[in-house]
């Protein structure tokens, strides 16, 4: 007699299969958990970034506050209305060379005594030229600067005529010395004749 086939199934493949679900789940609460603490650490993050964001909007809202006190610090100090239009500077004045350039160029050496003696315009400029000869040979001096020199010397409206003259005009301190006496020619003091000795009394 041949055997009867049982139709009872075998118990081991329930247990197998059971086995594989329960395995799928714990990978999916895993998943699930991974996920979940994915999501709470970019929530974290978001917040820290407002945090941030919000931090540096005040820094610079503050910043800007004290630029704009420092602003209106700076002109009240110069003396102008918040919000005027600064006026451009006007250029430098520029005045008349009448040197040649190879005087102007010249320096005066740190030896060079000051002369002391001063022409305004009123006094007779051949003594003036004496004077200042003799105070310039206790230090001497090139032709330059003695034209230099005798510049500084010059005071009201004798410094105005010498400003007057054209550019590049003196050469030399020689073509200096007579365009000045010619100049001032008539405050030259008169010469003495026999006619003064009548002026003179003795005590």
């Amino acid at each position: 007699m041949r055997k009867m086939r049982s139709n009872r199934s075998s118990p081991v493949a329930p247990v197998a299969a059971e086995g594989a679900a329960a395995m799928t789940m714990a990978q999916m609460v895993e998943i699930m958990r991974l996920l979940q603490a994915t999501v709470e650490a970019s929530r974290i993050e978001q917040a820290r970034m407002h945090e941030d964001l919000a931090a540096s909007r005040a820094r610079n809202d503050e910043l800007s506050k004290v630029i704009e006190e420092l602003r209106q610090a700076l002109q009240e100090q110069q003396g102008r209305p918040i919000g005027e239009e600064v006026a451009p500077s006007s250029p430098p004045r520029v005045f008349p060379m009448p040197f040649a350039q190879a005087i102007t160029d010249t320096p005066i050496p740190a030896s060079v005594v000051p002369v002391k003696a001063v022409f305004t315009g009123m006094e007779d400029p051949e003594a003036h030229l004496t004077t200042f000869h003799t105070q310039m040979m206790l230090s001497g001096g090139s032709d330059a600067v003695y034209c230099k020199m005798f510049v500084s010397t010059l005071q009201g409206t004798a410094l105005e005529w010498f400003v007057s003259l054209p550019n590049g005009h003196i050469t030399n301190f020689q073509q200096f010395s007579k365009i000045f006496v010619e100049q001032y020619i008539v405050n030259k003091a008169p010469p003495r004749v026999s006619y003064d000795l009548f002026d003179i009394r003795q005590y």
